[in-house]
């Protein structure tokens, strides 16, 4: 049976002062999970607020194990990246 994970980033960007200004963090943000681990992300919330992002990382693998280290590394990766951005981190598992 196969494994889904979905990461689930909470940003809080307090130095954007537009949304083109938080664009640019979670564009990178995107760009970077999908060509690292290869994962699915979309912003899923706060589209139209400034300083707040929701951000989903998901992948889908045959293997719980292999899926869980995807999305720690992916986790690991993201708050290094971020740093004080990233208020919340969350991960759900659809079995």
């Amino acid at each position: 049976m196969a494994s889904i994970g979905v990461l689930t980033l909470e940003l809080r960007l307090e130095h954007a002062h537009s949304l083109k200004d938080k664009r640019h963090v979670v564009q990178g943000l995107k760009d970077r999970l999908r060509r690292k681990f290869n994962v699915a992300v979309a912003e899923i919330d706060y589209q139209d607020t400034w300083q707040r992002a929701l951000v989903a990382a998901v992948t889908v693998s045959g293997d719980h194990e292999r899926a869980a280290l995807i999305l720690q590394a992916a986790e690991r990766d993201a708050a290094q990246w971020l740093g004080g951005d990233l208020v919340d981190a969350t991960v759900e598992w659809l079995e």
